[in-house]
């Protein structure tokens, strides 16, 4: 469990910042002030900032880099078993592997109705005019119960 220290830090502020309003607006009640009721507003709103930043800092987690990859986007993902990442034309060869990779080790699992999922980098090339046909450079195999990626070709 990775934690970003800079949302922690923010979410803590803004827990001690909505404990200072509640209590605010609990005398502005008390007081019958005639902001009393925006004070709910912004109370609700700053325990919603609170929560939201200590949320997002425990399930934050950074992007892996591959060392040789370059950064390709992905084209297609039916959510379950196949992932298709589309590479630029003046892509490298050496560069395909590592690419694919990328793309598999950084895929998220949750929600996949299946542990085992293809990545598959290709690019569409021109095979005659007015026809373009897609063509896989790379395929990579990501097992999401051990994070562990097989490259096939």
């Amino acid at each position: 469990m990775r934690a970003d220290p800079l949302l922690l830090t923010a979410g803590e502020w803004l827990g001690i910042a909505s404990a200072a309003l509640l209590l605010l607006t609990v005398v502005a009640f008390v007081v019958r002030w005639g902001i009393r009721f925006r004070l709910v507003g912004v109370t609700s709103f700053t325990v919603l900032l609170s929560l939201s930043c200590l949320a997002f800092a425990v399930s934050y987690a950074p992007r892996q880099l591959v060392d040789g990859a370059v950064s390709v986007p992905v084209v297609f993902d039916n959510g379950s078993d196949l992932v298709v990442a589309a590479a630029p034309a003046d892509l490298a060869p050496e560069a395909f592997g590592p690419s694919v990779q990328q793309v598999a080790l950084n895929l998220r699992g949750s929600g996949r109705g299946t542990q085992q999922v293809e990545v598959r980098l290709r690019r569409v090339e021109a095979t005659a005019p007015g026809t373009d046909t897609p063509k896989v450079l790379a395929t990579a195999i990501r097992n999401l119960e051990d994070g562990s990626v097989i490259l096939q070709g």
